[in-house]
């Protein structure tokens, strides 16, 4: 079964904890500190891989999670590194965020890595915290936590030219004529309900990548027919072949013509720029010379006539689409390639670390990713633990944002799923 799109979950695994430890050893009674830092986090990591050529196995295996980096341990012993979870996509793969669609990468290459979730650094153990003032540190950080996200996976296919045009205009035909693939043909609409691709090998030893993409109707754009769900597959074409039918369906070829070519630039993605090779196909049926004659008036643009039966005018577009496609560049999906990327420039922002929102008339919560995460990264299970947090809050002044907006001795103040009482 074809499957080009699919929601899905990862996770990355979380760092392994400090540890509290002391060397008590014998003759060495002044042993000092010795907890060791935990380990990484594993990541999860796609990879483009030839091997799978649909996102089939993404439609029940909805959840990707690595695994935890281990704690530290004792006499400076550092916990494991967690190994990575590489996941196997199909080249084509781009990859989104679902809550923004914000585009994250492009796997459009043979073994290409894409790190969609990073996994935790390990928290440091109390060696670390070791100064000449404080020789026996009761402090530890907790691992750093790991990302969650969902992500959208898009496949849009790796096709140097496309096929497009109404339902039955002879699309899937012509494939099957100049390569060896073998899409379904029949006499009725929607015959081709997926993508079918073929490769197309000219008589001077130049071969590209065909794509036959189901037909076009108006309106798919905006999700009619079967447009919008694989019209994507025709982003990454760099020349367009616009087929029309010079059969006698009664179709309008001019009409047909129009609508395709609004289509594609509503669509977006700069797909009316790319070349366009025009094709009337079904030449060999009665009238079609005189509808074709019509035709060219009426565009005023060279077309060419072909016929799958009579194999006229196939070899003649097979060298237009392959000279086409030697002066043709590839077209970038998204402006954040790799180019744009290499020279992004970083501003620095004033961006503050929390907010409190009132809960009510006595509860309060701390908000911040920043200091949620210093949060969950400090081991407060001792007293030198919970110092550093308060020491934190108070650094940042907190106690001075509560007492702005209202705050009474014996409030409570929520941070994540910590709770504690304020007190001027």
């Amino acid at each position: 079964m074809f499957i080009d799109r699919a929601v899905i979950e990862v996770r990355s695994g979380k760092g392994g904890d400090g540890a509290i430890a002391f060397l008590r050893e014998k003759y060495r009674p002044n042993g000092g500190p010795a907890g060791g830092n935990g380990g990484r986090g594993g990541s999860v990591i796609f990879r483009a891989t030839s091997h799978i050529n649909t996102l089939f196995n993404f439609r029940h295996s909805k959840a990707f999670i690595a695994d935890d980096g281990e704690k530290g341990g004792i006499k400076n012993q550092f916990g494991k590194y967690a190994e990575d979870l590489i996941v196997e996509v199909p080249i084509g793969t781009v990859v989104f965020q679902e809550e923004d669609h914000q585009f994250i990468g492009d796997l459009n290459e043979e073994g290409k890595t894409l790190v969609v979730a990073k996994g935790g650094r390990g928290g440091r153990g109390n060696s670390c915290f070791k100064t000449p003032t404080n020789r026996a540190p009761k402090v530890a950080e907790n691992g750093e936590p790991g990302e969650r996200k969902r992500l959208i996976l898009e496949l849009k296919l790796l096709a140097d030219v496309g096929l497009v045009g109404f339902p039955s205009v002879g699309k899937s035909t012509l494939l099957s004529v100049v390569s060896a693939a073998k899409p379904e043909i029949a006499d009725y609409p929607f015959t081709t309900i997926v993508p079918n691709l073929g490769v197309v090998n000219t008589k001077d030893n130049r071969s590209f990548v065909m794509a036959d993409l189901p037909g076009l109707i108006e309106g798919a754009h905006e999700g009619k027919g079967l447009g919008l769900q694989f019209l994507r597959h025709i982003e990454r074409c760099r020349v367009i072949i616009h087929i029309l039918d010079m059969g006698e369906s009664g179709r309008d070829p001019y009409q047909d013509y129009q609508i395709i070519n609004n289509e594609l630039k509503s669509y977006g993605f700069g797909l009316e720029k790319r070349p366009v090779i025009l094709v009337a196909s079904k030449m060999d049926e009665e009238g079609a010379t005189e509808r074709l004659a019509k035709l060219e008036k009426q565009i005023k643009k060279p077309i060419i006539g072909i016929s799958a039966l009579t194999e006229q005018g196939i070899e003649e577009l097979i060298f237009q689409a392959a000279d086409l496609l030697e002066k043709t560049p590839t077209f970038p999906l998204y402006d954040m390639d790799s180019e744009q990327l290499d020279n992004k420039l970083y501003v620095l922002e004033d961006e503050k670390e929390f907010s409190i929102q009132r809960i009510d008339a006595h509860n309060f919560r701390i908000l911040g990713d920043k200091i949620i995460k210093f949060y969950k990264m400090t081991n407060i299970s001792t007293d030198d633990g919970m110092m550093v947090l308060m020491k934190r809050l108070r650094a940042l002044r907190v106690d001075d944002e509560l007492e702005r907006m209202g705050a009474e001795d014996g409030d409570t103040v929520y941070l994540d799923d910590f709770a504690f009482d304020y007190y001027r």
